[in-house]
């Protein structure tokens, strides 16, 4: 029998490995299980995707040096945010995000001054 726990899932295709471990590192913070998983695809369909497969309605897609956070139920393409060669500050509050929408807690900043956030209004 497979169980599978409710954790957030990261599918990545041929990820920054230093932008996915602050990833990850953002989501241990706020005390929430993850599953880092190669998927083919662009970045849309990675966290579209990894959205729609968690037991926990978030995902995060990795695309080399490009990210995307997704929840379940948001049109493809909409990504709650999207970064494109981020900085590890970045990465890991992204990753913190990711576990804070479904603790349903605020988030904590992504974008920097000066930088248009691509973000899901």
């Amino acid at each position: 029998m497979v169980v599978n726990k409710p954790t957030i899932i990261i599918y990545t295709n041929e990820p920054d490995e230093d932008f996915t471990r602050e990833v990850c590192a953002g989501i241990e913070e706020e005390g929430v299980l993850y599953q880092v998983l190669p998927h083919e695809g662009d970045l849309d369909t990675l966290a579209y995707e990894a959205a729609k497969e968690s037991m926990l309605g978030s995902g995060v897609g990795i695309y080399g040096s490009r990210l995307a956070m997704q929840m379940q139920h948001l049109p493809k393409g909409k990504n709650v945010f999207e970064l494109d060669g981020p900085r590890f500050w970045q990465c890991r509050n992204l990753g913190a995000n990711s576990a804070r929408a479904i603790k349903k807690m605020p988030f904590k900043p992504v974008y920097g001054q000066g930088e248009n956030p691509k973000a899901y209004t």
